[in-house]
C-alpha cells in the first residue's frame, strides 16, 4: 500500500506537464459564417448551413453568424414553390432562425476579428446577397459582401463557398477559381450547369468538380464546393461541405 501510494505522488512528475494538460486544446480559427435568409428558394440553404456549422464545431473553430439587415427580393411558398406577392421578409431576421438568435449585422463583419468568412448557398445568395438570379453576368453583389469578400482577400486570408455561392467571388474577385460542379446537366444530376458558363462570363475560371469534391483556388485563397448544384444524396452534401470546411480551416493554419 505504502509503495502504490509512494507511485501515486511521484506520477505526475513521472508523466509531466503534457500528460496533465493533454486534453487542452488550443484556441480554434474564428471563422464568419454570411447566411442570405431562411429557405432554398428565398435565402440560405438551411442543410447547407447546418453542415456547415457542423463541421466547424467538429473542428473547434470560434463562429460567428452574419446576415445583412435588407428585405429579401421576395417571399416563396416552400410548399407551394410559389412567390407570397402581399409578403416581405428581412434577410436578418429569416438568417436569425438558423443561428438560434445569435447572429450579428453583417455590416459589423470585420476581417480583423476573424481568420476565414465561409458563404452557404441556397437562392439567398443570388437574390438577397447579389442579382445574379435576375441580372446574370451584370449582376451587382450586396456592398456589404463585396466589401468582406474584398477585404478577406486583401488580408490574404481564406474564403469558403459553396452551391451558387461561388458565383459572388467570381463577379468581385475577376480571374478567380471556383467550382459548382459540372458543366453538363447529364441527365439532371447537374440541373444548374449552366452557372458554369455565367462564372466565365463574370470573369471567373470554373474547376469541373464532383459533389463530394472541392477546388483550392490557392493564389487568391478561395475554396469552393458543388452542393445543392447536385441532384444526389444528402450524405454526399454534407461529406462535400465538410471537405470544403476542412479546406478553409487548413488556409489558416490553425
Amino acid at each position: 500500500m505504502a509503495v502504490a501510494l509512494g507511485l501515486c505522488r511521484k506520477l505526475p512528475l513521472l508523466l509531466g506537464p503534457r500528460h496533465l494538460h493533454g486534453s487542452a486544446r488550443r484556441p480554434g480559427a474564428r471563422v464568419a459564417v454570411v447566411l442570405s435568409g431562411c429557405g432554398v428558394y428565398d435565402g440560405t440553404e438551411i442543410h447547407e448551413a447546418s453542415a456547415i456549422l457542423v463541421h466547424l464545431s467538429r473542428e473547434g473553430a470560434d463562429v460567428q453568424i452574419y446576415a445583412p439587415d435588407i428585405p429579401q427580393m421576395h417571399v416563396i411558398d416552400h410548399n407551394r414553390g410559389q412567390t407570397v406577392e402581399a409578403e416581405s421578409r428581412n434577410v436578418l431576421v429569416e438568417s436569425a432562425r438558423i443561428a438560434r438568435g445569435k447572429i450579428s449585422d453583417l455590416a459589423q463583419l470585420s476581417v480583423q476579428k476573424h481568420d476565414a468568412v465561409i458563404f452557404p448557398g441556397g437562392f439567398g445568395a443570388a437574390k438577397n446577397l447579389s442579382t445574379f438570379a435576375v441580372d446574370g453576368e451584370t449582376c451587382k453583389v450586396n456592398r456589404e459582401v463585396e466589401r468582406v469578400l474584398q477585404d478577406f482577400h486583401k488580408a490574404g486570408k481564406p474564403i469558403g463557398l459553396c452551391c451558387i455561392s461561388p458565383v459572388l467571388a467570381a463577379k468581385v474577385l475577376p480571374g478567380t477559381e471556383v467550382t459548382v460542379g459540372h458543366e453538363e446537366e447529364q441527365g439532371g444530376k447537374w440541373p444548374y450547369a449552366g452557372t458554369a458558363q455565367a462564372v466565365k462570363a463574370l470573369g471567373g475560371k470554373h474547376s469541373i468538380k464532383d459533389v463530394h469534391e472541392v477546388h483550392v483556388d490557392p493564389k487568391n485563397r478561395v475554396v469552393t464546393t458543388p452542393a445543392f448544384m447536385c441532384e444526389t444524396e444528402l450524405y454526399h452534401i454534407f461529406d462535400g461541405i465538410g471537405a470544403m470546411v476542412k479546406s478553409v480551416l487548413k488556409l489558416t493554419g490553425k
